[in-house]
Parts: structure tokens; C-alpha cells; sequence
């Protein structure tokens, strides 16, 4: 059945082999259990493990529940069908009780392993700029109730938190994720972002800060490509002819004047402004790199909306309105279980060969968790002909 398939894959997934050329020698590491030995997520565990909670809330993303008596409720009905798909059944008061103290780094860990195969899945796929590694950096805010969860103020009547998300456009799989509280600010996301050479890094201009920028990606041979603030202060050092039927308007060699800001940059920069024929505003793009050509640069930025489709996606079509928990332990578990959801579907899609898109993938995993067929043979096409019924001669009513 599907879902078994489904957990069977999960456990496949589970069981790392980390090659190491010498005597051609291998070592296999069973990833969950490594993250949950690490903070012990199954000591004094007598009947539930933390793989069951992982199941269950799994379970909850997929089919959408609702709520803790939800999830019981539907967990009873199909109560026949759990033992051999890999669930068992866990009271609401037992699954709150676990989503409260199993820790959640321990998803979070596994989150990362899982980031590393869809990774290694991914890295040959076509990108369309042509580009090797181009990252996009931003932050979005989950919502909370105040009352429910005191933790996580944010204003006088309402709470949040934060995920701090970089995300691989080559696949659109998210390589690093940091949860705050909603006050850290953005800026501060940079400071622990892993930081490649020779990688292209999008960011809005919420990101600029010219410090961080010249010591975090320039210093590093990493190329930023972001936007300029109106107030920005700078002379031109250099133009360069552009073509103004692509929309470009300038391209410029620029140095900042500002008295704070030369010193945090005290390189050249380049700057291409660019005008959208479709909506006739004009944008100041800034970069460190001085190779590619000015439309490319504006083109990067384009894509860096894939990023709000990636928040906007993990918000609509997994649990992360609503939650089953109230304490920050239990919220955190709950998003990292979504996130390594969402990594499980990336992943799956590629390696079943699933041609229909994230969307198609996710909802039908939802509908077929209890069918008995593959999750490769899900969107095949059915021979019609085997749907045509028997003419034993007699008539139909409808």
C-alpha cells in the first residue's frame, strides 16, 4: 500500500553510506536514530518512539488534520489498515504529551540529513541561467496566538515566529533553516548562513547591510546579488554600454560615499539598473561580480521569487496555521516535522520519477496513504479498456 511503500521509502532514506576511497571501504549510518541517540529521544520510551510520532505527525501533515482529537479519530477508523503501513495508533493525550518534551532538534537534525540527499538528487538538474550553485535568502513570519503560546510575543495583541530559509533554486530545495522569535531580526540570519565560494546569493533589499556584505560573501570569493536603497550614496567610477531594447539602462562600476559605509565597503561595486517593460518600474540591482553580463543580473533577481513560492507553498499546503501544541517545543517539532515533509516529497518526486508537479504529488499522497500499490505507479496512466464493462447481453439501468 501506499503508505507503507511511503515509510518504506522513508526508512531507505534513513540509511546514509558515506564512501571513503581508501580500500574502497564503506560505513553505513541509520541517520534517524543517530539524531535521536544524540538527545536521547527514546529514553524511558516503553511503547511510543519517536519514529511513531514522526509517523503520526506525518500522518497529520498529509491527510491535513485538524486537531489532536482529529488525528485520533481517523487514526481509529483506519485502525485495521495501521499495522502493516507502519502506523500505530497513539492517544491525543500521549501525542500532545510527546510533541511537548521529545526534543525538537531531533527533526531538525534529521531535517539537515534529508537537505544533503535532496541535495545530492538535485545537483545535476538544469538550471535556467546556467548557473552552478544560486542560492535565495529571506525570512518569513508564522503567525502564533498570543494567548496560547506567551513564548512568542511579537506585538501587544499577537505572536509570531520566524524561519530564516535559504533556499537552493536548483530544485527548490532548502539547504539551511534557522527558527527564531519574530524580534531577531533579519539581518541577523546572515551572521549564521552558510557562505559558499563562487556561489550566487539573492537576497531582497531588507538584506543590505555594506559590512556584512564585503566580510560575509565578498571576502569569502561569494557573489551577492541584491538591491539598492533609495537613500544609497555613491559615485560612478565606471559605465559600460548596455542594450536598452532588453530593458537594461545602465551598468556601472560605483563606490560608496557615505562616511560609515565606504569604510564597512571600501571596494567597487557594480550597480545595473533595470526597467520592467510590464510594469514600468525601475530597479537598482548591486553585485560584487563583474563577469556575467548586466541582463543576467537582473534575471537572477527574478528568480529569487522562488523563495516567497517556497513560503508561500509550506504555509498553504502543510500544517503550519494551526498547531497541535502550545509550548515552543511542540511548535518546533511540528514545523520541522513539515519541513522534513516537504524534503521527504522533494526527494521522493525525483527518485519515483513522479512528472506531475509538487502540488499533484502532495494532495494524491494525502488521498492513497492506505491504498495497496506503489507510489511509483500512482499517476499512471489507467487502460481504458479494462474499464469497459462485460456485454453479457443484458441492459443497463443508468
Amino acid at each position: 500500500m501506499v503508505m507503507r511503500d511511503y515509510f518504506k521509502f522513508f526508512v531507505k532514506l534513513c540509511v546514509f553510506r558515506k564512501i571513503i576511497r581508501n580500500n574502497s571501504e564503506y560505513f553505513c549510518i541509520f541517520a534517524a536514530n543517530k539524531c535521536v541517540d544524540k538527545y536521547n529521544g527514546d529514553f524511558h520510551a516503553l511503547k511510543f518512539t519517536c519514529r511513531d510520532q514522526f509517523f503520526v505527525m506525518s500522518y497529520a501533515q498529509f491527510t491535513d488534520r485538524s486537531s489532536l482529537r482529529d488525528i485520533e479519530a481517523t487514526l481509529t477508523a483506519f485502525s485495521a489498515k495501521l499495522y502493516h503501513s507502519g502506523l500505530k495508533f497513539i492517544p491525543k493525550s500521549t501525542l500532545a504529551y510527546m510533541n511537548e518534551t521529545k526534543d525538537w532538534q531531533i527533526y531538525r537534525d534529521f531535517a539537515m540529513v534529508l537537505i544533503v540527499w535532496a541535495q545530492k538528487l538535485y545537483k545535476d538538474d538544469y538550471f535556467l541561467l546556467g548557473l552552478d550553485m544560486v542560492y535565495a535568502f529571506d525570512s518569513s513570519t508564522i503567525k502564533l496566538c498570543l494567548k496560547l503560546c506567551p513564548w512568542a510575543e511579537y506585538k501587544e495583541n499577537s505572536g509570531a515566529m520566524k524561519m530564516h530559509t535559504l533556499l537552493n533554486l536548483r530544485g527548490s530545495t532548502p539547504t539551511f533553516i534557522w527558527m527564531t522569535e519574530v524580534k531577531v531580526n533579519d539581518m541577523n540570519g546572515l551572521d549564521v548562513l552558510p557562505v559558499e565560494a563562487g556561489a550566487y546569493y539573492l537576497m531582497d533589499k531588507g538584506y543590505v547591510d555594506f559590512w556584512r556584505l564585503y566580510n560575509l560573501f565578498h571576502l569569502r570569493q561569494a557573489y551577492f546579488v541584491t538591491r539598492a536603497k533609495d537613500n544609497m550614496r555613491f559615485e560612478v567610477m565606471e559605465e559600460r554600454k548596455v542594450d536598452m531594447h532588453a530593458g537594461l539602462i545602465s551598468d556601472q562600476s560605483i563606490r560608496l560615499t557615505g562616511q560609515l559605509v565606504s569604510k564597512d565597503y571600501p571596494e567597487m561595486m557594480r550597480m545595473v539598473v533595470y526597467e520592467d517593460f510590464a510594469t514600468n518600474n525601475v530597479y537598482r540591482f548591486l553585485t560584487n561580480n563583474f563577469i556575467i553580463d548586466a541582463l543576467t543580473v537582473a534575471e537572477l533577481y527574478r528568480e529569487r521569487w522562488q523563495i516567497e513560492l517556497f513560503f508561500k507553498w509550506i504555509k498553504q499546503h502543510l500544517h503550519v496555521k494551526s498547531f497541535f501544541g502550545t509550548t515552543k517545543n511542540a511548535v518546533f517539532a511540528q514545523i520541522w516535522i513539515a519541513v522534513c515533509d516537504y524534503l521527504l516529497l522533494v526527494i521522493a518526486k525525483k527518485m519515483f520519477h513522479i512528472e506531475q508537479n509538487l502540488y499533484i504529488f502532495s494532495q494524491a499522497i494525502g488521498l492513497v496513504l492506505f491504498e495497496k500499490m506503489p507510489v511509483s505507479e500512482l499517476f499512471k496512466r489507467i487502460d481504458k479498456s479494462k474499464l469497459e464493462p462485460e456485454n453479457d447481453g443484458q441492459g443497463w439501468l443508468f
